[in-house]
């Protein structure tokens, strides 16, 4: 007997409409491809232009911050101020001690400064010999042509030397920022560090 070959399935061709509709939906879909990775990289342009504008505007807070440094004088003292920024003019300066240390504060006009003589007898009255004493400092200062004022507490480090027939010697050491923007009474501020210490 012979085997009749089995019948094969008549090809198929699409028509033009078939044909159109599936260019029509590669072209859809590339097309919501496209539109998806250009959205993606709009969203990280804007995430990554946001970033840098938040780092420039703390750069220019930082840059813009009142913040003093002090240089010991030759034989220890005084401590001379300035500012970490030199667009900022120091004008006048109203410090306060502890009670325990200085009961009246002291103001200085053009010579920002720290005097080892403003506290030495306190030291004396506290018995203290070295360590860091806070200053409630009120600064008015000169920036981009305008008055603007700063309200910090610093450490002045210092140390007390005994001498043989002639009062203690204090030595100011350097000076740090313990507290900035302190509302209130300055030197209820310093006297709190002061009996925390």
């Amino acid at each position: 007997m012979s085997e009749t070959p089995p019948k094969r399935a008549p090809v198929r061709w699409l028509t033009l409409a078939e044909i159109v509709g599936l260019v029509a939906l590669v072209i859809a879909a590339l097309g919501y491809w496209d539109s998806h990775r250009q959205t993606n990289a709009g969203e990280r342009a804007r995430a990554e232009a946001a970033a840098e504008r938040r780092a420039e505007q703390k750069a220019e807070a930082l840059k813009r911050t009142f913040v003093m440094t002090g240089t010991p004088g030759r034989d220890g003292g005084r401590i001379v101020l300035a500012t970490l920024h030199p667009e900022q003019v120091i004008q006048t300066q109203t410090v306060w001690f502890p009670a325990d240390i200085r009961a009246e504060p002291v103001e200085t006009t053009g010579n920002p400064r720290l005097d080892a003589a403003w506290i030495k007898d306190g030291l004396r009255r506290t018995g203290a010999k070295g360590g860091r004493v806070p200053v409630g400092v009120l600064t008015v200062y000169i920036e981009d042509g305008q008055s603007k004022t700063d309200r910090a507490v610093y450490q002045l480090g210092y140390s007390v030397q005994s001498r043989l027939l002639r009062g203690d010697r204090v030595t100011l050491e350097g000076l740090s920022l313990a507290r900035r923007n302190v509302d209130g009474d300055l030197q209820k501020a310093a006297g709190a560090l002061w009996a925390a210490r």
